[in-house]
């Protein structure tokens, strides 16, 4: 359309590169910053961000298999096995065989485990929590909307399916 509209009516968003180049920037350093809470207490630990996400995905998905966790993460199998290894050997995680299908492992958090993870999650949403109040209402569905649409489609289709087993 010449209007400057799209067919549902929206005004279309034009941006610099500059602009995008200090969203890029803004995006990465708010990274750290979500980050840096949980690194402290992981370092502590002797543990990385591979362990927090490992963590982090369980606990929404309990029982959930080293393959669907494979695909969540995106990682190899290898670099996962490592990262479970030592959750499982530190008590954190706890791996069963499947009932269907034995060759399955199906991962839980142990009450340490939990414990973990709810103090690096609390750090995070405290920090998230803080930033959505200080943006308003508007600003934080607007901050959905953009990294939902940033998402590769089969990574937006991964997301929705976890919000629809947690809703």
């Amino acid at each position: 359309m010449s209007d400057g509209r799209t067919a549902q009516g929206e005004t279309l968003l034009f941006l610099t590169d500059e602009q995008l180049r200090q969203g890029a920037e803004a995006m990465f350093f708010a990274y750290r910053g979500f980050t840096a809470d949980p690194d402290r207490i992981l370092a502590g630990l002797s543990y990385g961000r591979a362990h927090h996400r490992a963590l982090h995905f369980i606990h929404g998905a309990p029982g959930t298999t080293v393959n669907n966790l494979l695909n969540i993460l995106g990682v190899t199998k290898q670099s996962l096995n490592r990262v479970l290894r030592t959750l499982v050997e530190d008590g954190l995680v706890e791996s069963r065989v499947g009932r269907t299908d034995k060759r399955e492992r199906h991962l839980y958090l142990t009450e340490e485990g939990s414990r973990l993870e709810r103090e690096l999650s609390d750090v995070q949403r405290a920090r998230m929590r803080s930033a959505f109040r200080d943006a308003g209402p508007e600003a934080v569905a607007g901050f959905r909307r953009v990294l939902e649409a940033m998402m590769d489609p089969e990574m937006r289709l991964q997301y929705q399916k976890l919000r629809e087993g947690r809703g």
